[in-house]
């Protein structure tokens, strides 16, 4: 029974490719054709579909209860107040259609306040910008002069140092310059061979410590690093992708990072874990890279069966979605790394095209 079905499974393959290529010349001809071939020929976007409208849901529902996500609303909004603070010039009257939402959310982050270390950095740095903001902005406009008597009826929050837009100190001279750089992205490599010897917990914090001051979307971070240091669970979580099998095995430990689509309200953003998360990951592998620790990214492929798999084994919620995965370790000497030929620079670069 089982051969039969190969046989008309293979059957099927040999004459739907044909077939599928004619639907797909059909269906990239208009974005509406295309809705169509997804709706009814594949279902390749039905996860990415649910996790969207999942994080969505979350987003609305966090605002409305005054949980974490009142942070996401009060971290955006925060960036675009700093943006224009550091406009030249700098108008006295902007940010009027969200600012007072921007001190209800600052007041219900306050509330919710449980003492993490993180969330009072958030905290410090929504009351200093704002105090930035209604030291600089016209009082005599209504909203403003509103949100601004009702964020100083709010606790302040002091301390030496303030959180708010600055002048950088450019008089010293870097410790790298582009040649130190050049040299480290070139010393970096996709390790897939490992000594078996744990990688110390305070490194690895080291590294997501530098990952954390990558940039994102008006600094939402809409990820988290996940690590995984035990053997067996670096082999069960690493074994899940599908570029790992024949050397998971010596993982001294592995990370997955996951993006959390409850960070938006639209749909347009929907590719910014990606995107932010990716910018974090490339900082944490050099972060690695430095202390003498090697690693790979491993890719994660959209497939349901591991889309299950994963959201079990790391107990995801629909809003949370893989973005990669990245083993870990101190090199083994006796292993080889792939060449990777690049791509020249003419290939890859263009100006004013």
């Amino acid at each position: 029974m089982k051969a039969f079905i190969k046989k008309l499974l293979a059957v099927f393959l040999v004459i739907w490719h044909p077939i599928d290529r004619l639907l797909l010349s059909i269906a990239s001809r208009s974005s509406f054709l295309s809705s169509l071939y997804y709706t009814f020929c594949s279902r390749c976007f039905s996860k990415e579909h649910q996790s969207v409208i999942a994080g969505r849901l979350k987003y609305y529902y966090n605002l409305k209860n005054n949980g974490s996500g009142s942070s996401v609303l009060l971290r955006r909004n925060i960036h675009r107040l700093e943006k224009g603070i550091i406009m030249r010039p700098c108008r006295r009257v902007f940010a009027t259609g969200y600012i007072f939402d921007t001190v209800k959310a600052y007041e219900s982050a306050l509330s919710a306040h449980d003492s993490r270390e993180s969330f009072s950095g958030t905290l410090k740095w929504a009351h200093d910008v704002l105090s930035a903001y209604f030291s600089i902005t016209d009082d005599g406009h209504a909203v403003i002069r509103r949100s601004r008597d009702y964020f100083h009826r709010l606790p302040s929050i002091g301390g030496d140092h303030l959180f708010r837009p600055y002048h950088r100190d450019l008089s010293g001279s870097l410790s790298i310059d582009y040649a130190g750089l050049l040299e480290l992205s070139k010393r970096r490599r996709s390790v897939r061979w490992y000594r078996q010897v744990a990688v110390s917990r305070e490194q690895i914090d080291q590294a997501i410590t530098v990952a954390a001051l990558s940039p994102s979307a008006c600094n939402r971070q809409p990820f988290e690093f996940r690590i995984y240091d035990t053997p067996e669970k670096v082999v069960d979580i690493a074994d899940t992708a599908m570029g790992a099998k024949g050397f998971s095995q010596n993982f001294p430990g592995i990370m997955v990072v996951v993006g959390d689509l409850s960070a938006y309200f639209h749909e347009r953003d929907r590719h910014l874990i990606y995107i932010d998360g990716a910018l974090a990951a490339m900082s944490l592998v050099y972060a690695l890279e430095v202390q003498g620790i090697s690693s790979c990214i491993i890719n994660w492929p959209e497939i349901p069966s591991k889309e299950r798999a994963i959201k079990r084994k790391l107990n995801l919620n629909p809003e949370q979605r893989v973005i990669m995965l990245i083993s870990f370790g101190y090199p083994d000497a006796k292993g080889m790394v792939p060449y990777s030929q690049k791509k020249s620079l003419n290939h890859i670069r263009s100006y004013n095209k």
